[in-house]
């Protein structure tokens, strides 16, 4: 693909603070009109790489253009082409919605009679015409979220940037947002996303990146990234919870590389399978399916029944991070709203 064709391009990205890394070199290629997701646990350096795409933050090696500019050395043509909704919403509590939209038109400098005409457009396309006249203080959580990023799209950015948008939204408010989120894309608008809902990036990325440790782990399609690190899981369910931590405990190994996942008390006691649960990654064949069966269950006792399952993103994950997707890594740290190291977890 031809380099003008991508929205954002990011080469050799490095970022610390102090003495803590946080992005170890990472490089990035999005294409023009599509929805980039990018996956990590917390910590992982996900906001602190669209804090530097969105020209918030500089990196201390690396180059990055966005739009087409330099976010360095063309910063000002940069934020004119581009919008950022974080994680929380920021608008003004004390304004009606439509008076929201009305002010940001009107600050990226809409003439009075246009500002109207885009604030009532944008409350149409995010389903808020009927709470316009709505104090936001009153909005719901969702409701809050799609003003937010209406207020974002009221210069009609090139590439929107959401940062764990649907953090903290019941399920409902998150599949009108991801509605929203289809919405957009159809209409060309790049879209970088981050975010925890494995099933978020499923549905609404045409490619999807993992990074962990402040490293790229994998990128691709999420076909792809099915395909190439989980394919298929195998579920086995033992005759007794004993059995079931004695077969996590022989492959922890295993478990840890993204072969196994321990569903089981110590390894999610809430896991969706039940305690007496372990899954191991397989590529679905019959001989690969009897291999593992025969390895984990060689006497055939303590296996009582066994279901072989498409993988999810969630596999992908697990297999490539060794943890599930919300996870914060032991000695990985957070950061402020300013950026700044926080604090160690």
């Amino acid at each position: 693909m031809d380099e003008t064709e991508y929205a954002i391009e990011a080469h050799g990205l490095r970022k610390s603070y102090g003495a803590v890394p946080v992005l170890d070199g990472i490089g990035l290629e999005v294409p023009r009109g599509e929805v980039f997701a990018l996956l990590g646990p917390n910590g992982a350096g996900k906001t602190t790489t669209v804090r530097i795409l969105a020209t918030l933050d500089r990196a201390d090696a690396g180059q990055v253009r966005v739009a087409g500019h330099d976010v360095v050395a063309e910063r000002a043509l940069v934020r004119r082409r581009i919008s950022l909704t974080g994680q929380y919403a920021a608008v003004d509590e004390q304004q009606t919605g439509a008076e929201n939209l009305r002010m940001m038109a009107r600050l990226t400098g809409l003439p009075r009679a246009h500002s109207r005409e885009r604030a009532a457009e944008l409350l149409d396309r995010f389903g808020l015409t009927a709470a316009a006249r709505r104090r936001v203080s009153t909005y719901s959580g969702g409701m809050r979220r799609r003003l937010d990023i209406a207020a974002g799209l009221v210069g009609s950015p090139e590439v929107l940037f959401l940062d764990e948008p649907t953090t903290g939204l019941d399920l409902h408010s998150r599949h009108v947002m991801w509605e929203a989120v289809e919405r957009l894309a159809a209409s060309g608008v790049t879209v970088f996303l981050t975010t925890q809902y494995l099933e978020e990036a499923d549905r609404l990325a045409d490619r999807i990146a993992v990074l962990d440790g402040g490293r790229l782990v994998a990128r691709g399609t999420a076909a792809e990234l099915k395909r190439r690190f989980a394919d298929h899981r195998l579920d086995l369910t033992f005759t007794d919870a004993e059995s079931r931590r004695l077969a996590a405990e022989r492959y922890a190994v295993r478990v840890v590389g993204g072969r196994a996942r321990d569903e089981g008390p110590g390894g999610g006691a809430d896991g969706p399978r039940g305690p007496r649960t372990l899954s191991l990654a397989t590529d679905g064949s019959a001989a690969h399916v009897r291999a593992l069966l025969d390895e984990i269950d060689p006497e055939r006792r303590t296996v009582s029944r066994f279901e072989l399952q498409g993988a999810t993103l969630d596999d992908v994950f697990l297999a490539l991070t060794g943890h599930p997707a919300g996870h914060r890594a032991e000695g990985e740290w957070e950061l402020d709203a300013e950026g700044e190291v926080a604090g160690h977890v």
